[in-house]
C-alpha cells in the first residue's frame, strides 16, 4: 500500500516549474505604457502555461482596449494625459484582477524579472515620446 502512495504522488508541482509576470507587473505596464504592454506580458504567461488560444484571445482584448482609450481621449479634446492614465488604470485593473486571476487562480508560480520587458516597452515607445515632443507645431 505504501508503494502505491508514492507512485501517485506527484513528484514535482506543475505550476511551480512556469515562471509568468506578476499581475503587479501586468497592472503597471498597462498604466504606463499601454493595455497593449499588459496584454502582452500576460499572453506571454499565457503561452509560457500552455494556453496559446487563450493567449491570442488576450492579446486582442488588450489591443481593443487600447483603442478604445485613443478614441475615448481623442473626443475629450484635452491637453493633460490624466483621462489616458484612468482609462489605463480600468483596463490594467480588468486583466490584471480578472483575466490575470481567471488563468493563474493560485499563486504558487515564480515570477519573471520585468527588466527585458521594461528595456523593450521603453524602445518602442521613446521614439513615439520623442516624436511629440520634437514635432514642429501647426
Amino acid at each position: 500500500m505504501t508503494e502505491e502512495n508514492d507512485l501517485t504522488t506527484p513528484s514535482f508541482n506543475q505550476e511551480n516549474t512556469v515562471k509568468i509576470y506578476s499581475k503587479r507587473a501586468i497592472w503597471g505596464f498597462s498604466v504606463f505604457f499601454s493595455p497593449v504592454f499588459g496584454g502582452f506580458l500576460l499572453r506571454q504567461n499565457l503561452i509560457n502555461s500552455g494556453s496559446k488560444k487563450e493567449a491570442n484571445l488576450i492579446l486582442l482584448i488588450s489591443i481593443v482596449f487600447t483603442v478604445l482609450t485613443i478614441l475615448i481621449v481623442n473626443n475629450f479634446h484635452t491637453k493633460g494625459g490624466s483621462f489616458s492614465y484612468l482609462f489605463n488604470m480600468v483596463w490594467g485593473a480588468i486583466l490584471s484582477e480578472y483575466f490575470f486571476k481567471k488563468y493563474f487562480p493560485s499563486d504558487n508560480y515564480e515570477y519573471k524579472k520585468i527588466w527585458k520587458a521594461l528595456i523593450i516597452s521603453i524602445a518602442i515607445t521613446a521614439p513615439f515620446l520623442l516624436a511629440m515632443i520634437f514635432a514642429p507645431a501647426g
